[in-house]
């Protein structure tokens, strides 16, 4: 493939806010060997077409992600298209991307409520993360990537990635796979064919096809067996209908979802601030991704990024919607068709906001059977775990390193074993939180108190972004 190198003027880029696109050769296809940039579109009904990929692109997860962590499912896609929007328009179209619900937060939401914790609770503690990741961005902006990389090496940002992903297994285990444990175990084995032998874009949208499978499979069953003698939703063991559609015909086409305001108690916040680890790996991978397939170095936009998706975080979780990242499921999309163009995320974004206003879609999202459910998350959370591992497998991590080994080994296990210390009668930290600050801590007063032969030299999550520093000749 031939790479194009893209030139940007900034001065454009404040006139127009990244809205303005040159039509690419014909409007049909990208010229062999090239790319439809940013800055450029095919003709509309296509461009509209691509749009509309995007959206079924990120279906899966992020019907997924509020189904799980209890929120509206209507308003998480009506904020993901808002959430898109303000990216688009603080980086000036220049980073192509679709913001949806980030998985990163299931695992905090199910702790959260099961200290007792509401929907408010939840989306006050996902505010403060958001308003971190804000700050964090800025910090980026100011002072240079490797302040991340001073703070986060690889062996503690894959240490994080990987104790919250593991930290769902639970999750699964004793809440969705005992409604309909056949179910699950199709369904998963769907999934992970669909993962595997499936090619393109079919591939990407695995999750998707998944759920619409275990859909398809609970109608039949119902039809064929009736009523399933199993753990309802609500934890009680009673006869039921795998595939509830009750909710569904009582749903209006067209209406606004409810919106409520945030929560905050301390106990919260703590649990969710160690997801900014996790935000910030993924959206620096997603820019440096975005990157080197269009050519066009971004790392001057990685505060930005980060920043943006910290506020559209804030102004999701502000209305009672989920948080927000970038996803890797749209970057796909992008390497496969090779169009980068930001007119097709501004039409995803239409969409979004169109299944956001359609009560009865949201009710349908949000009767997918619990057994679905629990064959999709063991394949979804163990991954969710395993980028952790990729992390480390990228940056070259020596785990025969006892510098390395140690504070990540131990923050792990807390983590997915959900062990805990209570300090007062009213403040305790367990599983997600003290993990992480075991890693964080611990690694960096091993690092401070080792001998020099346990320090060498450490691969970074990036090498660092010359554009960033002031001190350069």
């Amino acid at each position: 493939m031939v790479r194009t190198v893209f030139t940007y003027r900034e001065s454009e880029a404040h006139m127009d806010l990244g809205v303005r696109w040159k039509l690419h050769g014909d409007g049909r296809t990208p010229a062999p060997g090239a790319v439809v940039r940013p800055d450029e579109r095919l003709s509309w009904p296509r461009t509209v077409g691509l749009g509309a990929q995007h959206v079924v692109a990120m279906f899966g997860a992020s019907f997924v992600a509020p189904v799980l962590m209890g929120l509206n499912p209507n308003l998480a896609i009506m904020m993901s298209g808002v959430a898109t929007v303000l990216f688009l328009l603080a980086t000036r179209g220049r980073v192509p991307s679709y913001l949806g619900c980030s998985l990163s937060f299931v695992g905090v939401a199910a702790v959260i409520r099961a200290q007792g914790g509401t929907s408010a609770t939840v989306t006050g503690a996902v505010f403060v993360v958001g308003v971190v990741l804000f700050l964090v961005g800025l910090a980026v902006q100011r002072f240079g990537a490797r302040i991340i990389h001073a703070a986060m090496p690889p062996i503690v940002t894959g240490a994080v990635v990987m104790l919250i992903g593991f930290n769902l297994a639970p999750v699964t285990a004793s809440t969705y796979w005992p409604q309909d444990q056949w179910t699950a175990l199709l369904v998963m084995a769907f999934t992970g064919l669909a993962v595997v032998c499936l090619r393109g874009f079919w591939s990407r949208i695995a999750i998707f096809l998944g759920l619409v499978f275990g859909y398809v499979l609970s109608w039949a069953l119902d039809r064929i067996f009736g009523r399933i003698h199993s753990m309802s939703p609500s934890g009680k063991v009673t006869d039921h209908w795998r595939l509830d559609l009750s909710g569904v015909g009582k749903a209006d086409w067209i209406g606004l979802p409810s919106f409520h305001g945030p929560s905050f108690q301390w106990s919260a916040i703590l649990v969710a601030l160690p997801v900014v680890i996790a935000l910030v790996a993924e959206n620096t991978g997603h820019i440096k991704a975005v990157g080197e397939m269009t050519g066009d170095p971004l790392d001057d936009k990685l505060g930005t990024a980060i920043s943006a998706d910290g506020v559209a975080s804030m102004l999701s979780t502000a209305v009672g919607g989920p948080p927000n990242t970038t996803y890797s499921e749209n970057i796909g999309v992008m390497a496969a068709t090779r169009v980068y163009s930001t007119a097709a995320y501004w039409a995803a974004a239409g969409f979004a906001l169109l299944f956001g206003v359609c009560p009865k879609f949201g009710a349908m999202v949000a009767a997918i059977p619990g057994g679905v459910l629990g064959g999709i998350t063991v394949i979804l959370y163990g991954m969710i775990g395993l980028l952790g591992a990729q992390i480390w497998l990228h940056a070259e991590v020596d785990l025969r390193n006892p510098l390395n080994l140690v504070p990540a080994a131990a923050g792990i296990i807390i983590g997915v074993g959900n062990v805990g210390m209570k300090f007062t009668d009213t403040f305790s930290l367990s599983g997600i939180a003290l993990g992480t600050l075991v890693v964080i801590v611990g690694y960096h007063t091993l690092r401070a108190m080792a001998p020099a032969h346990l320090k060498g030299a450490e691969p970074l999550l990036d090498e660092g972004t010359s554009s960033y520093d002031d001190t350069r000749p």
